[in-house]
């Protein structure tokens, strides 16, 4: 013969049972729901990028447009080219590779034809000439192919470092990283617990 207490515990423990299963269950709608809140959130940033000419490398025909980008973009790269040059037309190739990969940095080009006072103002004197931008301040300025190791067969990825290294370019990983900071890191950036002092 069954205890009515043991019944009892059963049905307390399918009633808790049945209880944890809802709350997993709104757990999972809760994660859901927050991941498609992310997922919309992305595809209208993507969007917003696009229609701005995010994301493609654009030539720009005169310098008030010009400078009018420069000031409005968070990040920027410019080149100043001649339509005859040779290393130009090779610069623009790993450009258009570069503005496809960081459709948050924007790329384009002016020819310098069409912007004799910027070739003045900003010392453009040997072509192909790359600059960037940072909240509309010069972060770095490549100068024909010398910070590229001086070769027309430099690598794209050569190129990205150096506009990487001046914050111009900035990959996904790096924008996570910058936004969490150690609890160890002194003001000066370093690491309180590195062993390279002893």
């Amino acid at each position: 013969m069954t205890n009515p207490h043991e019944l009892e515990d059963l049905t307390d423990d399918e009633a808790l049972f049945e209880e944890l299963e809802r709350e997993d269950d709104d757990a999972m709608a809760s994660i859901r729901e927050q991941r498609i809140r992310e997922i919309q959130s992305e595809l209208e940033r993507r969007q917003i990028i696009q229609d701005s000419n995010h994301g493609i490398y654009t030539e720009i025909e005169n310098e008030k447009e010009f400078m009018t980008t420069t000031t409005k973009e968070k990040y920027m790269v410019g080149h100043f080219y001649h339509k005859d040059f040779r290393r130009c037309k090779i610069m623009d190739t790993h450009l258009e590779q570069l503005a496809d990969k960081f459709p948050d940095t924007r790329f384009v080009k002016i020819s310098v034809e069409n912007a004799p006072f910027l070739v003045e103002k900003l010392q453009v004197r040997v072509l192909p000439c790359v600059m960037g931008w940072v909240d509309g301040y010069i972060k770095t300025k490549l100068v024909g192919f010398d910070d590229l190791g001086n070769t027309d067969d430099f690598t794209t990825n050569m190129l990205e470092l150096q506009l990487s290294n001046a914050g111009v370019v900035r990959k996904k990983e790096d924008k996570a990283v910058s936004q969490k900071k150690s609890i160890f890191q002194t003001v000066d950036g370093d690491s309180e617990d590195d062993d390279d002092d002893y």
